[in-house]
């Protein structure tokens, strides 16, 4: 696997994240408690970027899933879902960043908190193709894009809507059987919780525990299309010339 931040110092595609909290004017700073979670998530670096919103550069769609569904949980934060090229130096803070990627982010961040009545996520795919044509691949990139919000916003809206109660649940059954939710699991997290196995079952059933982890792969594979499809209107690494052949045809 190509560390993270290697890769994004020669500009190649990749996913930014940028998280910014609800009504920061009248609550505390969540920043550093998110910041704080999401180390158990992922080994990207994710900062304050300014005021009360943070940012990092992700490598894996299955960490941008766990870290979107996750900040959105909480129901305090509006979450940017950008793809395109980035360019940070190797071990640099994503402050220091450049790139469609952080544009994508920027605007997605921004139409996500334009999303009235809507869970607050959207994904943004960059691309290169300023000034000229878009290509037909970075077209396929923008539509897998959609559908990757399309899904996550659905995922979204059950994981928002669960109660209390039922996060306890589930947080149980991810622990013990890692997300699976089986029945003997189920009965374990009973005697754990105190509950009945009955109360458990329906906790399982109307959080939509199980339909939730049944489309986390769908949406990942969609941001992996996307990031596939954004790649290809030219965000390779950029060829280094040798010393001296400047002149070379």
């Amino acid at each position: 696997m190509i560390d993270c931040c290697e890769s994004a110092a020669y500009g190649w595609c990749m996913y930014v994240l940028t998280i910014d909290q609800q009504g920061s004017t009248s609550d505390i700073d969540r920043v550093p408690e998110l910041i704080s979670a999401l180390q158990s998530l992922t080994s990207a670096r994710f900062e304050r970027s300014v005021g009360d919103e943070l940012q990092g550069v992700v490598e894996q769609p299955e960490e941008v899933v766990d870290i979107a569904l996750h900040a959105l949980r909480g129901g305090y934060w509006y979450v940017g879902i950008g793809i395109g090229a980035v360019q940070v130096a190797p071990g640099g803070s994503p402050r220091e960043g450049a790139g469609s990627g952080f544009v994508a982010a920027r605007k997605a961040v921004e139409l996500a908190k334009s999303a009235a009545g809507h869970v607050p996520l959207s994904v943004v795919a960059g691309t290169m193709g300023r000034g000229r044509e878009i290509p037909p691949q970075a077209k396929e990139g923008a539509m897998a894009g959609a559908n990757a919000q399309a899904v996550l916003r659905l995922i979204g809206r059950l994981v928002q809507q669960r109660t209390q109660a039922q996060w306890r649940v589930v947080d149980s059954l991810r622990a013990l059987e890692a997300g699976e939710g089986k029945h003997g699991s189920q009965k374990h997290v009973a005697r754990e919780l105190g509950i009945s196995e009955q109360s458990v079952s329906r906790a399982v059933l109307r959080s939509g525990w199980q339909e939730e982890w049944a489309a986390r792969p769908a949406a990942a594979m969609l941001l992996g299309y996307a990031q596939s499809r954004t790649a290809d209107t030219g965000t390779a690494p950029p060829q280094t010339s040798r010393p001296g052949n400047e002149g070379d045809t």
